[in-house]
């Protein structure tokens, strides 16, 4: 792909993340992961309070990327069938078998967007497992394709009741998993609060040009990113020291308050995370013009991509809020980058 070609994708990076902040204000870090995500092709998982706007800004790039969307509702009678099949009785009183939302937009589906995973039943986050890590899913005796297929998904963090949460193996496979939170800047608190313009979330969203992004484009965009974006081996030395941080964080003097570090991790990130991290971290760097990675990409990365694939013992996975982010922070502390 020529140098033109990198250089008018990276303006359409840039004007989707500008088309997203215009709906969802006060949140442009978190945009910019989104996007990085998108075109490093992972999955992005988003928690937060309720009410802080986690199904607008997945709506809303979602939108932008243009393409075919479908979309969940996590419940607890959410069955994995559902998301394959639809099964009802027509006006004549005869039964009919119709696909899914994993089936119906067949191969041109772009956007799956499941509205409070943690809702559904493990059986149905299962299936959701295949269609993520494969994209693809076998029903009715043949296999069907999703290659384009971006899964967002979003979960509040305050209801558990008739909640089940996501194992290990399903968290793994979202490339990023992102904390949103009501912005504490007082001009655009006012602004949320006062300016009707934010009030209507479905007007703001239909303003947002569904041709700023091709969505059948980002595989090829995001393989000609990772073959661009060159490493240094002291960048690679680098990045192989936080991995081994991710399994044993003694060895580089890592000590969390009030917690036996001989006993915190159960297992480091695996091979495949950290592919998700590099990745990240090369479109981090194309998205600010350079075509070779810094420190500062992977530690921009760094607490969303690995942060939830570190897995602690029993006893500490109680208090992964509170020790995934120290453990991240000391690792970005104490770790000497190039």
């Amino acid at each position: 792909m020529s140098d033109t070609l990198h250089e008018d994708w990276r303006h359409t990076a840039l004007a989707l993340e500008e088309a997203v902040s215009s709906v969802v204000v006060g949140q442009k870090p978190l945009v910019r992961l989104i996007n990085i995500a998108l075109f490093a092709r992972g999955h992005v998982l988003l928690e937060g309070d309720v009410g802080v706007g986690k199904t607008t800004i997945l709506r809303s790039f979602a939108t932008a990327i243009g393409g075919d969307l479908e979309r969940v509702e996590g419940t607890i009678d959410l069955m994995p069938s559902d998301l394959v099949y639809h099964t009802y009785v027509n006006a004549e009183g005869q039964p009919r078998i119709d696909p899914g939302p994993l089936l119906r937009q067949g191969e041109s589906l772009t956007t799956f967007f499941f509205n409070e995973i943690n809702r559904a039943r493990p059986q149905v986050q299962s299936l959701l497992l295949r269609a993520m890590a494969e994209r693809s899913v076998t029903a009715f005796n043949r296999e069907f394709y999703f290659p384009h297929m971006t899964v967002f998904a979003d979960r509040n963090k305050v209801e558990k009741e008739e909640t089940f949460e996501l194992a290990s193996a399903a968290r793994d496979r979202f490339m990023f998993e992102l904390n949103m939170t009501t912005p504490r800047d007082p001009d655009i608190r006012r602004a949320l609060v006062f300016d009707p313009v934010y009030h209507d979330v479905d007007t703001l969203i239909q303003k947002i040009s569904t041709e700023i992004c091709q969505g059948n484009q980002l595989n090829e965009i995001g393989a000609a990113i990772q073959r661009l974006v060159r490493t240094s081996p002291a960048i690679e030395r680098y990045a192989l020291a936080l991995w081994d941080a991710t399994s044993i964080p003694q060895r580089f003097g890592i000590n969390l308050e009030n917690v036996d570090m001989d006993k915190l991790i159960l297992a480091g990130a695996s091979p495949r995370g950290m592919s998700a991290f590099l990745r990240a971290a090369r479109v981090a760097a194309w998205i600010d013009g350079r075509d070779y990675l810094v420190p500062e990409d992977l530690i921009h990365v760094l607490p969303s991509a690995l942060g939830h694939r570190v897995f602690f013992t029993p006893v500490y996975e109680l208090r992964r809020a509170e020790i995934a982010p120290a453990l991240i922070n000391q690792m970005i502390n104490r770790i000497a980058a190039p």
